[in-house]
């Protein structure tokens, strides 16, 4: 109960924070086109009320006891580097801060100001006058615990790291460059330096939608127009509109940046903001790069599909892997004669619930990666493969846990074994261990089009 009263709080605060910009008649720092964000609520409650509990509403917040993931009690605050060093999360005066100890002698403090990441994990940035730093700490969801900073080496703890614009176009809604700085904002001594006055946190409708100023007058005006006037909708788009308004965030890093993407709008070319750098057999990561991934498979050169086929970005179905399945199964299904093809009565209904646990497996990125302590050892983490293939080793793995479960329960009394080519298969399930067997991963294709990866 108390976990689910502390979600609503942050939820409800992170819907304060979304419409921060114009309150008290503060003008919105994009520019006088953007509506107060508020203002969705009146209108479309529902969606915004969905749309609180999603990873890109908690892209970014500022951070609080209620924003940070990692713990603060004393048995597990500590991120221990070696016998003489360690960094201690402490909450000093209701204040969060990251201590660098060594020899059991304070040596630096800094607070946490700014949270970036939810779904996965989370990392951290503190000011210093007008420049953003990250903290050298981390925390990763599925490891439960604090880690190094992505990147970050094993030994002292680095406090230096700069945090530039571009992370915030993809964490935030908006921040601007500092205007107490003289000079080029490209200037190696200004590369961080950020107004805080100007940050939006989260990414709120108008990232998405576009400027909504135009559209809430009308609205407002005209209540009974049920048609969105002044106002981008995304089944509107073209196909290619649909996937550049996404691959903004999701196309990866490495890319040459041509202009700010905080400029993009709805129905506007990616390729005039930024190109692909994808040269070669260089092969797309897991982390940030799913439009790469995603145009190299089949399902999507073979269709019309985009990213809204599978998400819808106003909700929060992580983890919900029948929902998934069924979108798989509106191309994929017995009816249309290509449905799985090592499916028989004794496991169809397991591979009807899981069409991407096997065909789109979590793996480990190359990117993102930390350390757990004075090892040195790099642990990985591990995100979504959106390249939509056959992965022997992930089939071969996902049976022979469903075989290993039904013989806990009992169940397999009431079932076929189901044939892996790890287990000795009877006659009835030998050819579909022999399908299994014979499944080749297609090579990964890389550098497909200019921006970001496709052509149609």
């Amino acid at each position: 109960m108390r976990t689910a009263i502390l979600c609503t709080v942050a939820v409800f605060a992170g819907i304060l924070l979304f419409s921060r910009c114009l309150d008290s008649g503060a003008r919105d720092p994009r520019g006088k086109a953007y509506a107060d964000p508020a203002s969705c609520t009146s209108c479309h409650a529902s969606i915004v009320n969905a749309y609180g509990h999603t990873p890109h509403f908690h892209s970014a917040a500022l951070a609080s006891f209620n924003t940070i993931q990692g713990s603060f009690s004393r048995d597990s605050n500590t991120f221990v580097v070696n016998d003489s060093v360690r960094v201690v999360m402490e909450d000093r005066g209701g204040t969060p801060y990251q201590v660098l100890y060594v020899r059991n002698k304070e040596v630096r403090v800094q607070r946490f100001d700014i949270v970036f990441g939810y779904e996965k994990g989370q990392g951290y940035l503190y000011w210093k006058d007008d420049q953003l730093y990250q903290l050298p700490i981390s925390y990763f969801t599925d490891l439960h615990r604090w880690t190094t900073s992505p990147g970050y080496p094993a030994g002292m703890p680095f406090f230096d790291r700069p945090v530039l614009l571009r992370c915030f176009e993809c964490h935030t809604t908006y921040i601007s460059p500092s205007s107490r700085r003289s000079g080029s904002p490209s200037d190696p001594k200004n590369v961080n330096a950020l107004d805080a006055n100007s940050l939006i946190v989260n990414i709120d409708c108008q990232r998405c939608h576009g400027p909504a100023a135009n559209h809430v007058a009308f609205h407002t005006e005209n209540p009974g127009e049920k048609i969105g006037r002044y106002i981008s909708s995304y089944k509107n788009l073209t196909r290619r509109q649909k996937i550049d308004l996404c691959a903004v965030c999701h196309a990866g890093s490495n890319n040459i940046q041509l202009r700010s993407l905080f400029a993009f709008r709805p129905g506007d070319s990616l390729s005039q903001f930024a190109v692909s750098a994808h040269v070669g057999s260089n092969q797309p990561d897991v982390h940030g790069d799913q439009l790469a991934l995603l145009a190299s498979s089949k399902c999507f050169r073979g269709s019309e599909m985009d990213c809204s086929t599978c998400h819808d970005t106003h909700v929060n179905d992580h983890g919900d892997w029948a929902a998934y399945a069924r979108r798989c199964q509106t191309c994929h299904s017995e009816t249309n004669h290509n449905f799985c093809k090592i499916a028989d009565a004794s496991n169809i209904g397991f591979l009807k619930l899981n069409c991407s646990r096997c065909h789109m497996p979590s793996q480990p990125s190359e990117v993102i990666r930390v350390r757990t302590g004075e090892t040195g050892a790099h642990t990985p983490i591990f995100m979504i493969n959106h390249r939509i293939a056959i992965y022997p080793e992930e089939s071969r793995r996902i049976l022979d846990s469903l075989n290993s479960q039904m013989r806990r329960t009992g169940l397999i009394r009431g079932f076929k074994r189901i044939a892996t080519p790890h287990s000795q298969p009877s006659s009835v399930n030998a050819a579909s261990a022999t399908r299994i067997k014979n499944i080749k991963i297609p090579a990964a294709e890389t550098a497909i089009g200019s921006l970001p990866g496709w052509h149609r």
